[in-house]
């Protein structure tokens, strides 16, 4: 329980920004919210710690711009075809669940990159296979083998993306991406 109460003191910045969602949640910041915000990110950063994570992250400025400019325009892209799909006169587009390797075997990467597909409008992680480095993801408008592949390839390249914003060079390696 030391060695957590420790931790705490290292994980300041991120029971700031649990305090201020907190207080985002609960609509505004005043005193009581900032006390129960601080309460409740202590008390769930004490019970539920979370793994060391600096030892995988280095960003990359440039790279990390052109990472965040993609997703933005792959969100407003996908965005659009749903709504097509919604508001057009025919069938429901066909849908199918996709599997799809990871280049990287990191536990964080397999998870920000389900989280970044699933924050895409048309495809939603329904499961991530840590031991293999697989995600299942149920897709929109993947009735043909060619458009499956498409849904695959287009996952692998968000995750190549995100990888190459802020891996370090030894992820990079393993993943073969160096």
């Amino acid at each position: 329980m030391r060695r957590r109460v420790v931790e705490l003191a290292r994980s300041w910045v991120w029971i700031l920004v649990s305090v201020a969602l907190w207080c985002l949640l609960w609509g505004g910041i005043d005193l009581k919210n900032v006390l129960g915000g601080l309460v409740a990110a202590i008390f769930v950063f004490v019970l539920f710690p979370m793994p060391p994570l600096g030892h995988e992250l280095t960003v990359r400025p440039v790279r990390f711009v052109l990472f965040l400019l993609r997703f933005l325009y792959d969100l407003c892209a996908s965005a659009i075809e749903v709504g097509w799909y919604a508001i057009r006169p025919a069938p429901q587009p066909p849908s199918s669940v996709i599997a799809v390797k990871m280049a990287s075997r990191s536990d964080l990467f397999l998870t920000t990159t389900g989280v970044l597909c699933t924050l895409i409008p048309g495809s939603v992680v329904v499961e991530a296979q840590r031991a293999t480095g697989m995600l299942f993801l149920h897709t929109i408008g993947t009735g043909t083998p060619e458009e499956a592949e498409k849904a695959r390839r287009q996952v692998r390249e968000q995750e190549v993306r995100l990888l190459r914003a802020v891996a370090r060079r030894e992820v990079l390696e393993e993943a073969g991406l160096l």
